[in-house]
């Protein structure tokens, strides 16, 4: 290879190893195993309007405050004498029958910021409001008991900040055989085939050697543990579907991928919100369901926890538009087959005692809740990855 062809191709490396996204050399040393547990995160993009997800149809405030957006009392699906939920997720439901879904209400962090890209960054590096981390959580848990890139993906094209850490880094696929194609493309093999030349080896493509060979090496894991499942089960085609579908195949193939993320965007309802929310919410609930059930006739519901955040609440009041503005406070769903505690966690926070901007006021930290899968599911040091010690809730 001639030094005018590799300089030639650098650009094309760098956008193959940034999306799908691989990482520095990882250290040959084996880090601490989590098991075979796995969690699923799912993130509602844009700020999902939490109070009309679980709705206080008993209190007057609600719909004082809500003229025209509060839900009516007989179109919700009842949970308990105060609280019902949304009409579109019926299929949560039943979910909550079985004793599979922990609602935890008042999530959320000191000092709130209400930009979608700052809230978003606080909850995927779980930093302090006024600290700004360039690791993720989920990429802090592999630097510390990872061992290959693959132990997380982002089932996208891009790779987020949650899974970015600083010696590992997850991979973003939702298509393990182009994933494995990219990788096989005649450059990379280039890399592979030159990499003792000296003079080459003085412009870096040592590194890229190593790049190379964690994204070979992780592609091909990926497809041929993968190639052969293919879910029966009806997902929409809404690309939410899709991902939770790619999901399954994954987890039920036995790829030893500890964490997984999914996000379904559009929650950003200043205006027309009764709309767009009824229509979001029932492409998350009815494609879960069927997500749900597949892993529990598979057998590996059993070892998988799904956590669902959106990035704050919204206003409590409504605005001109039939919308409502960024809040702070919200509900976070846990959905598992062994929760220690199911049900609605925790009593929702008081209308009657808002925060200076007229929202609901946070009483559990997000990051207890990170703490708590660590510690208690993935079986690990909290501690390590949050760069605090939190206390511990008891859902699991």
């Amino acid at each position: 290879m001639k030094r005018r062809d590799f300089i030639k191709n650098s650009a094309l490396a760098s956008s193959l190893f940034m999306v799908p996204s691989f990482v520095k050399a990882f250290d040959d040393v084996l880090r601490a195993s989590s098991g075979y547990k796995r969690l699923v995160i799912v993130q509602l993009s844009g700020g999902n309007d939490g109070l009309n997800t679980l709705v206080p149809f008993r209190n007057d405030i609600y719909y004082r405050k809500r003229p025209r957006l509060a839900l009516k009392a007989n179109t919700l699906i009842k949970l308990t004498d105060e609280f019902g939920l949304h009409p579109k997720l019926l299929p949560l439901k039943r979910l909550y029958d079985k004793g599979y879904l922990s609602i935890i209400n008042n999530v959320g962090y000191p000092n709130p910021d209400r930009s979608h890209f700052r809230s978003t960054d606080i909850w995927q590096t779980a930093s302090d409001a006024n600290v700004q981390l360039q690791t993720g959580w989920v990429g802090r848990y592999l630097d510390n008991f990872g061992d290959e890139p693959y132990n997380a993906i982002e089932v996208d094209e891009s790779l987020s900040l949650t899974l970015k850490g600083n010696k590992i880094s997850g991979i973003a696929t939702n298509d393990a055989k182009r994933l494995f194609r990219t990788v096989e493309q005649p450059y990379i093999k280039s890399i592979l085939k030159h990499h003792n030349d000296a003079h080459l080896s003085e412009h870096n493509l040592g590194y890229l050697y190593k790049m190379s060979i964690e994204a070979e090496s992780s592609a091909r894991y990926i497809y041929e543990t993968t190639k052969t499942a293919n879910s029966q089960e009806n997902y929409s085609n809404h690309p939410f579907g899709k991902q939770l579908k790619t999901t399954a195949e994954f987890i039920n193939s036995g790829l030893k991928t500890r964490v997984y993320y999914t996000s379904l965007g559009g929650f950003d309802t200043h205006a027309r919100q009764t709309e767009t929310q009824s229509r979001l919410l029932n492409v998350y609930a009815s494609n879960l369901e069927v997500f749900v059930n597949e892993l529990d006739k598979k057998g590996t519901l059993e070892d998988t926890l799904i956590l669902t955040f959106s990035e704050f609440g919204r206003r409590v009041e409504q605005n001109a538009a039939n919308g409502t503005d960024h809040g702070a406070a919200n509900n976070v769903f846990i959905i598992g087959k062994n929760l220690k505690t199911s049900g609605i966690y925790n009593k929702l926070g008081s209308l009657a005692d808002l925060d200076n901007n007229g929202d609901l006021k946070f009483e559990i930290d997000f990051r207890t809740i990170y703490a708590t899968v660590l510690n208690k599911w993935l079986d690990v040091d909290g501690q390590v990855v949050l760069n605090k010690n939190f206390e511990q809730l008891d859902f699991i």
